[in-house]
């Protein structure tokens, strides 16, 4: 059992907060007996909170091998995000902040968001984009990126988010993957003070085997001279600028798609996980008002990229269906100095955080004066999500950022639950390093290999043993096969967990071979196959080390073949490898160490023996 030290040490919520919160304790224990009792009465109250086409035939139908939630249902996730509040005195709060990395800002009422999403909505229509259809979009955290989820949902086309930091020849497997008609791009965004280019990626993407995009819609961020082709290419503001701002929002079922995210699994293959409206619209809905603890004067930003789930659902939709105002930030936190994300906290009164471990890692580097230059007072409510956060950073966040006064919840999730899952409340008793406990109807266990609870203090596989409402639709591996995520009456997370003598979960790591390096999951497989594409290499095999800033990363042992093997400078061949890994997929594929070996460890079957390896490095 790896229970961090200091684990025994707990704080309290401050009477004030018990007292304002959305769901005091006694709330929540009720909650949490009722939701065990009938877990389907719990969720169709959460249902009836929001607005429908047509209500549902029954909650659940689990007659099929992967559930569905509220069939019959009629909705559209964005007239609940969006067109609903246009009736209400929301339509003129702020509904979107945005801060450029030079320091340039945007700000949006929800009446301007719903004309923006209408104009693109009917653009899209007007290119021939209609319900069912796929776009594909490669684009930094702009106020485009939002408005361009919003308005393929409202059409009925299904969004897919690919992360800008990819490289070109990751950007085309995606692609080949989704196959969308459409993509949506920039010319380029700033991160870190430099100019990053994207559309040029695009276009090298788009080379072969790719003839089923018809279009590409150019967002003109960076005023880069950028090429356009005249049969493809089109600009995003001569797009919308001659269209209507008013525009149908399109009937969905409750088994339609949403959006499609890829993530990577053991094996080293990708999955596309499917989302659609209704289910994945309560639950989601239910953790900001729950879980967050909106107010109607809160300023919630989430510093997740758009192309991942946590964007996705905290900083577009979750806040948007609260009627809450949303931050989003382009650039890198550390510039142009450590005080960045402490600066745009102070400047905008953000009330909620919600970021990763590891921009907290990375930013406990800097010490306490960065936080201590700026007034933080704001603040109610810190969050993190992506891994397990670890005691020591979980203190200085409490401390230095929430200044002991501010509630953290150490958030556990994945791209297939579709929002929080394991959390606690900000009312709870905090223990830094636990994830605390599942959500009133979330059920949850931990197993061992043959799919027995084990005790407490017993490390097992982490499995959620009832359907909840956003669980993905499908879940579809790069081969083509659809697997039901529902396997055996459990969904298998692949992470390892343990309990404490509280009965509080502390997340482990990742049971099969995926790493998880600063939030990104990428599999070992597709490292070491990145890796064997270099002439220099003969055979590969990847693991995960610890890392202070980024939790994980990735150590290559590496067979060379002879030509490079009798080089004197193995320095210059690491240097070579890992600039050819981060060509091959991105800049994400952090490459701690590369060592070189005579020969790979092999399992039976023939696959790197990345368990022998990994005994190795703890000997």
């Amino acid at each position: 059992m790896i229970i961090p030290s200091n684990a025994e040490r707990v704080f309290r919520p401050l009477p004030q907060l018990v007292i304002e919160a959305n769901v005091n304790p006694h709330q929540l224990s009720r909650a949490h007996a009722a939701a065990a009792q009938d877990p389907l009465a719990y969720w169709e109250e959460a249902a009836q909170e929001l607005e429908w086409f047509r209500k549902w035939d029954s909650v659940l139908d689990a007659t099929t091998p992967q559930p569905r939630w509220f069939p019959g249902a009629q909705t559209n996730i964005v007239h609940n995000a969006l067109d609903r509040h246009i009736a209400t005195g929301v339509k003129n709060k702020l509904a979107l902040i945005w801060e450029g990395e030079a320091g340039d800002t945007r700000k949006y009422t929800y009446y301007e968001v719903y004309r923006e999403v209408n104009k693109l909505a009917n653009a899209l229509r007007s290119l021939g984009i209609g319900k069912g259809d796929r776009v594909l979009l490669f684009l930094p955290l702009l106020p485009q990126t939002a408005f361009a989820m919003l308005a393929t949902a409202k059409i009925g086309a299904v969004h897919c988010a690919v992360f800008p930091g990819f490289s070109a020849k990751a950007l085309r497997a995606r692609i080949q993957e989704i196959r969308p008609r459409l993509v949506i791009t920039a010319d380029g965004f700033y991160r870190g003070g430099r100019l990053v280019a994207l559309k040029s990626m695009v276009d090298e993407a788009l080379e072969t085997g790719c003839d089923f995009v018809e279009g590409v819609i150019v967002v003109r961020r960076a005023g880069l001279d950028t090429p356009m082709n005249e049969s493809r290419d089109l600009d995003y503001d001569a797009v919308v600028r001659r269209e209507r701002w008013e525009a149908a929002t399109e009937v969905m079922r409750h088994d339609d798609p949403l959006f499609i995210l890829t993530t990577s699994e053991d094996g080293g293959r990708r999955k596309a996980v499917v989302h659609g409206h209704a289910g994945y619209m309560v639950a989601l809905a239910r953790t900001l008002l729950w879980l967050f603890d909106i107010k109607p004067t809160d300023i919630f930003w989430c510093t997740s990229d758009m192309a991942w789930i946590t964007g996705h659902s905290y900083v577009l939709y979750g806040p948007m269906l609260a009627g809450t105002t949303t931050v989003m930030y382009e650039g890198h936190p550390l510039y142009p100095q450590a005080d960045r994300m402490w600066d745009i906290v102070d400047r905008y009164g953000i009330t909620i955080l919600y970021t990763a471990p590891t921009i907290i890692r990375m930013l406990m580097r800097y010490g306490d004066q960065y936080p201590a230059m700026h007034d933080l007072s704001t603040l109610r409510l810190l969050a993190s999500a992506g891994e397990a956060l670890g005691g020591e950073a979980w203190l200085w966040l409490y401390k230095n950022v929430g200044h002991s006064r501010c509630p953290l919840l150490d958030t556990w999730w994945q791209t297939e639950t579709g929002c929080c899952m394991i959390s606690p409340f900000p009312v709870s008793v905090l223990k830094p390093g636990s994830v605390h406990r599942p959500l009133p109807g979330i059920s949850a266990d931990i197993v061992d290999a043959h799919g027995a609870s084990v005790p407490s203090g017993v490390v097992g596989r982490l499995v959620i043993t009832q359907p909840w409402p956003s669980m993905p639709l499908e879940c579809v591996h790069e081969a083509g096969e659809a697997p039901s995520a529902w396997q055996n009456g459990q969904f298998d997370t692949g992470d390892l967990a343990v309990r404490d003598e509280d009965g509080l979960i502390h997340i482990q790591g990742r049971a099969d071979a995926v790493l998880n390096i600063a939030g990104h999951r990428l599999s070992c497989a597709e490292i070491e196959l990145a890796l064997t594409t270099h002439k220099a290499v003969a055979a590969a095999a990847v693991i995960g080390v610890p890392d202070r800033i980024k939790g994980e990363v990735a150590k290559a042992f590496v067979v060379l073949t002879p030509e490079f093997a009798a080089l004197e400078d193995p320095g210059e061949i690491i240097r070579l490898l890992r600039q050819h890994v981060r060509k091959e997929i991105g800049p994400v594929a952090v490459l701690r160490s590369v060592v070189f070996v005579e020969a790979i460890p092999r399992t039976e079957d023939g696959a790197p023996d990345r368990a022998a390896l990994k005994a190795q490095e703890s000997e």
